[in-house]
């Protein structure tokens, strides 16, 4: 039987639905022009689902009148609405890279970490050549995988460790385990091998669970190792655990041993989780009791000098770039801070001890400081509540008293254990003490110090920290490796003849920096190259008989780029031929003084804490700076959004300073947009500061900078897959480096990779290919670079000195290349957007 033909009411509705497309196009169109997006968008939506078969045809419009929609949607905190916009594209486009990274970008500047990293997972999966996908998906990777994670991995001595006590506990009976905090699940994995009939494992971390969920699957054991998504905490049996369990296994420890909440979870396990402990002194079979790896732990420390510690937690001069800085102001870092003690904030940093610059002397012998039973319930919750333990600490060698080092042996059993000191290999770094103000002395032998050990907010504490002179050394026996203490009366006694000044001290203002910013201020030589450089630009603006060029006319190349930023505010009525000069700078910067003390000239500062814009005038009051010349610019914008704007309407800047490279040692990101915006700002002969940036770099083999970057192969794991699954949240650029102490072999002569002029870059994508010498034989791993900053023509910073506050960075290749003594090679360097790639070849 032949086909019925359509009948005209099918022909009709067929013309129909043309109509009806054509009309939402075209409507899609009109409200995209009008610039109401969110009409255009639901016009879009009706469009596709109508034609599916348009969607390639239309992607670029749909795509950036979605990505319009979703900034106005943000603008008005209209989360829900963005969610759903994103996910009725995702269901028109689920292949498309671009709209997977957008909705990454929303989620991470709304703070959710672990769900952007899996939107830009797999927009990288889609298309791995997608660099902005691909660069937001390292920078969250940083958050989501910490860098240790590597390094604890290819740390096979801790990783035999742990697996030699784990089976020695299964096999004497513990049958029942629970691995708190169980990361990529290799704990949980020696526990089954191990022979184990039950093993449950518990991670907070989103992207950790579902990365051990991977590793365990991959290792045959999916169906034997229960993972939960949540902490230990949350727990309950028989809810989670179909019964308590004999063994719990944890490192989740830090540096300072306690940072990582061991005490809390262990105390909750013991109530809840665990059998309860055998009792002291009793011999015989494990069954029914329950135990935990690790056993015990021992702290130990060391007072120490170390400059690279005081550079970066104590002001170290009085007077720098021409300014007095401690007449009127306290200055300290939140590090070990008493005051500023709380739940959300850490006493200590942590520092690889054999590897800080410019090392350190040990100012007193060894001590231990505290031990701490992980058996013990009623030890572990009279942790918290306990009396300090109070160290009386012999000074062996003279020096500077700049911090107490701690670090901690992990006794896993009666056999085996871990230590973390300082003259360690070992993935774990130390934890270091920073002491500050009038305490940042001299200490010879014959004099004590005297410190206070505790646990506080689940934190290693050392506080408390006093010297006493030889003059009032107590006669008493002072035992620090057992711990015995002096009387309290015989320690008041002498704690009042503490060797203090006798001088009376005027009221001083605190202020709080951030160690990055103590760091900068004890870089004189950055302050004081800056001065140079300012007084020699300054200067260059001014005419042979002292008037100051000025031109009212904006010249052509503001309206040229569009730059219509004015301040309506008038910035204390600054007059036709003032200088005018503005700190953009990240953080506090004593730079806007610094200019001020050089002649007549404005100085405006970015900086937004009402405590460091309190302490900048009192700054600026003790070197007697008129108050009239410091201005904070946050005060006088209406629209904060841009800190590049025109002083005032017809006004603008003669020098901008420009804060070009980050601490870790990346570029910071924006700073070609920033300096492009910035020139339009400017009169005629006003400067940027830096003007130009010129990138350097050599070729090194480092096993180092390997072991941090990725798991290399099974070996160190012991035979489990683990490397594919967490080296998928590996990252090219390795930072914070110091790359003095960092050990590496050197192959080349330090070249210059790329150059970015400041006074005339227009593109965020540069590229550049050079030509390198090998002059030693060995394996390419890895390409640091640093910056030379030029202030001006002339005088410059290099961000790879002694002085430096800046740290260095380096690409680290996916596979090393082998060379000879000899060869040449060819280095492509990428610049995008801040960030550098680069491919090595043979020439």
């Amino acid at each position: 039987m032949s086909a019925r033909r359509p009948g005209r009411r099918a022909r009709g509705g067929s013309r129909g639905r043309v109509r009806l497309v054509y009309r939402s196009l075209q409507s899609a169109q009109d409200y995209l022009e009008r610039e109401d997006f969110g009409t255009a968008f639901a016009h879009y939506l009706l469009l596709l689902n109508l034609a599916p078969e348009l969607k390639d045809i239309i992607r670029e419009s749909f795509q950036h009148t979605l990505f319009k929609w979703a900034e106005e949607l943000d603008s008005l905190s209209r989360i829900q609405d963005i969610f759903d916009c994103y996910e009725q594209a995702l269901e028109l486009y689920p292949n498309n890279e671009v709209i997977w990274n957008s909705m990454g970008e929303h989620l991470f500047s709304m703070g959710f970490r672990d769900e952007a990293a899996g939107y830009f997972h797999k927009a990288v999966k889609l298309n791995p050549d997608c660099a902005d996908a691909r660069e937001n998906f390292y920078r969250v990777a940083n958050w989501l995988v910490e860098r240790w994670h590597f390094l604890m991995l290819n740390d096979k001595k801790r990783n035999v460790a742990y697996q030699r006590a784990i089976r020695k506990a299964v096999q004497s009976g513990c049958t029942s385990v629970l691995d708190i905090g169980t990361g990529t699940g290799i704990l949980s994995m020696f526990a089954r091998e191990a022979g184990a009939s039950h093993v449950y494992a518990c991670e907070l971390s989103k992207t950790m669970y579902e990365l051990a969920c991977e590793v365990v699957a991959s290792n045959q054991m999916a169906g034997e190792i229960k993972i939960l998504h949540m902490k230990s905490l949350d727990m309950e049996v028989p809810k989670d655990l179909s019964s308590r369990v004999s063994l719990v296994v944890t490192e989740t420890v830090d540096a300072g041993l306690f940072g990582e909440g061991i005490v809390e979870s262990l105390i909750h396990a013991w109530q809840h989780l665990l059998l309860p402990p055998r009792p002291a002194g009793q011999e015989g079979p494990t069954e029914g009791f329950g135990r935990v790896i690790p056993l015990h732990a021992v702290v130990f420390g060391m007072v120490v000098e170390c400059q690279e510690i005081r550079r970066h937690h104590r002001v170290c001069f009085n007077e720098v770039g021409g300014l007095r800085l401690n007449e009127a102001v306290m200055w300290y870092s939140p590090v070990s801070n008493e005051s500023c003690i709380d739940d959300a904030a850490e006493p200590y940093t942590t520092e690889r001890m054999r590897q800080v610059p410019g090392g350190y002397t040990t100012l007193t012998d060894h001590f231990q400081a505290m031990t701490i039973d992980f058996n013990n319930p009623r030890e572990l919750e009279e942790l918290t509540t306990r009396n300090p333990c109070r160290l009386c600490l012999p000074v062996v060698k003279e020096g500077v008293l700049d911090a107490i080092v701690a670090w901690f042996v992990l006794q896993l059993d009666e056999d085996t254990s871990l230590s973390t000191g300082p003259d360690e290999e070992t993935c774990w770094e130390q934890a270091v003490y920073p002491i500050q103000g009038v305490l940042g002395q001299t200490v010879k032998p014959g004099n004590t110090v005297v410190v206070d050990v505790s646990c506080k907010n689940s934190y290693l504490v050392f506080h408390s920290i006093a010297v006493l002179s030889h003059e009032h050394k107590m006669e008493i026996e002072v035992n620090t490796m057992s711990n015995h203490l002096a009387s309290e009366a015989e320690l008041c006694d002498a704690l009042a003849n503490l060797q203090t000044t006798s001088e009376p001290r005027t009221t001083l203002l605190h202020c709080m920096l951030e160690s990055s910013e103590i760091a900068r201020l004890n870089n004189t030589q950055y302050n004081d190259h800056f001065k140079s450089a300012l007084s020699s630009i300054l200067f260059s603006l001014t005419s042979v008989d002292g008037e100051i060029y000025f031109s009212q006319t904006i010249n052509d190349r503001s309206s040229n780029m569009n730059c219509e930023n004015t301040n309506s505010q008038s910035s204390s009525d600054l007059t036709s031929d003032m200088l005018c000069v503005l700190d953009v700078s990240e953080g506090f910067s004593i730079l806007p003084l610094i200019t001020a003390k050089l002649g007549s000239v404005k100085v405006f500062s970015s900086l937004e804490k009402v405590q460091q814009q309190v302490a900048l005038n009192a700054l600026a009051e003790s070197n007697e700076i008129s108050k009239d010349v410091l201005e904070f610019w946050h005060n006088y914008l209406e629209d904060d959004s841009t800190l590049l704007q025109r002083p005032q309407a017809g006004k603008l800047w003669s020098v901008i300073i420009l804060d070009a490279i980050e601490m870790c040692g990346l570029i910071r990101q924006g700073l070609v947009e920033k300096a492009a915006l910035a020139r339009c700002l400017l009169r005629p002969e006003g400067r940027l500061m830096p003007q130009c940036i010129k990138i350097y770099g050599m070729l090194i083999e480092s096993e180092t900078l390997q072991q941090e970057s990725a798991v290399q192969g099974k070996e160190a794991t012991l035979g489990f897959n683990i490397a594919p699954f967490i080296n998928q949240f590996k990252v090219p650029v390795h930072v914070f480096l110091h790359l003095s102490t960092l050990p590496h072999v050197r192959l080349s002569e330090p070249v210059e990779l790329l150059k970015l002029d400041l006074m005339s870059v227009v593109t965020d994508d540069l590229c550049n290919e050079i030509r390198v010498q090998v002059y030693s034989s060995g394996r390419i791993t890895a390409v640091p670079f640093w910056y030379e900053i030029y202030l001006d023509t002339e005088i410059s910073l290099n961000t790879w000195s002694d002085t430096s506050h800046w740290k260095q960075a380096a690409f680290v290749l996916d596979n090393p290349v082998q060379v000879n003594a000899g060869d040449e090679l060819i280095l492509k360097i990428h610049y995008h957007k801040s960030n550098i790639s680069m491919i090595v070849n043979h020439g």
